[in-house]
């Protein structure tokens, strides 16, 4: 079962742009789109490798940063491996975090097995069961401007986007620990280049 009508890349350079929010990222294609997207800036914080820590990493950042916009860019299958996070998410509520679910249905990068999505889990409902007071779906690309405004207004929000199966190669990412953490620094420190 697909319900996917959207580019993922379409989706993140529609729904992310060049704008200067702090982002955390799942690991793979999520990683890889948002560090291409961004030439791996300052303000993105990919944590490939972490498998299911990206939403709790996002949720620390934003509790510590309660003036700055905080984004995390993750797949499903990365999702599914930590979904109670939501319900932590839920119960902090800060107003300052979305979370942004680029949901192939498929563990893409070992293989394109099918994830809990692809038999009917829906990471909406369980957002807003946990308690998110706006979540949402993106099944057509049409749909992305409002998903666009919900990410960057201010509020707790999820938005999940059903996107085709298919991955993104990106070999520059940097996957040195020490460096990521040592920009990312420079971008909770104001960088004027993230604008």
């Amino acid at each position: 079962m697909t319900e996917a009508t959207v580019d993922r890349r379409e989706a993140v350079r529609e729904l992310i742009g060049d704008t200067g929010v702090l982002m955390v990222t799942g690991l793979g294609n999520a990683a890889n789109d948002l560090a291409a997207l961004t030439d791996q800036g300052d303000h993105v914080f990919a944590m490939d490798g972490a498998m299911g820590a990206a939403v709790s990493v996002g949720l620390g950042l934003a509790l510590a940063q309660p003036t700055r916009r905080v984004v995390v860019v993750t797949g499903d299958g990365e999702l599914l491996m930590n979904v109670g996070a939501l319900a932590t998410v839920a119960v902090q509520r800060p107003d300052n975090l979305a979370v942004l679910c680029l949901d192939n249905s498929v563990y893409g990068l070992t293989g394109d097995q099918a994830t809990h999505t692809a038999h009917g889990a829906d990471l909406t409902a369980m957002a807003l069961a946990a308690g998110f007071p706006a979540a949402t779906t993106v099944r057509e690309a049409g749909e992305l401007g409002a998903a666009r405004e919900l990410l960057h207004k201010d509020g707790l929000a999820f938005v999940r986007v059903a996107v085709a199966p298919g991955n993104t190669r990106y070999d520059a990412l940097d996957r040195n620990g020490e460096s990521i953490r040592l920009r990312f620094r420079r971008a909770l420190a104001g960088d004027p280049r993230l604008g």
